[in-house]
């Protein structure tokens, strides 16, 4: 049922349940909730994607994935990435980019589309070594900080060469 795995050195990205997401996510970026308040509506959808770095079990990366209009482009195809957290001590490694990298590789196999985020303000320059641009104006949310809203576009499998 899920994709196969992909390695980076001792590190592995697979595809896993909403649930083993939520500790690395609430630690890293919803201190304030509880683990049980970080579901969201489409969590068990089947074309959504939920996907963890780990390294020696322990998860150091987490993204999810899923169909969702961008409030400023209501016409599908559009995925929405959420959750995207890395553990503290394992930044600048390349574990943020391998989960993006298993997220974008989702959304192409499943019709590609507009993949867009609310990134935190400090996240927003490494959304833009992975091809996203900015829309619009940064908002500040109280309870979690400074954003941008931010997209970028993902062909289909079928209009890309074969991996």
């Amino acid at each position: 049922m899920f994709p196969p795995v992909w390695y980076l050195g001792a590190m592995q990205v697979q595809r896993v349940s909403a649930e083993q997401t939520f500790a690395l996510r609430q630690r890293v970026l919803r201190p304030h909730e509880t683990v049980d308040e970080l579901a969201r509506p489409g969590d068990e959808d089947p074309d959504s994607g939920h996907f963890a770095a780990l390294a020696d079990g322990d998860v150091i990366g987490t993204a999810s994935v899923r169909r969702e209009s961008a409030p400023w482009a209501p016409e599908p195809p559009s995925w929405r990435l959420r959750g995207m957290a890395t553990a503290e001590g394992r930044r600048s490694l390349g574990v943020g980019s391998a989960v993006l990298d298993a997220v974008i590789q989702h959304v192409r196999r499943h019709g590609g589309g507009r993949l867009w985020c609310n990134a935190r303000l400090p996240a927003v320059p490494f959304y833009e070594r992975a091809g996203f641009v900015t829309r619009g104006e940064s908002w500040d949310d109280p309870t979690i900080g400074p954003h941008i809203a931010m997209e970028r576009f993902v062909d289909s499998a079928s209009a890309t060469a074969p991996d």
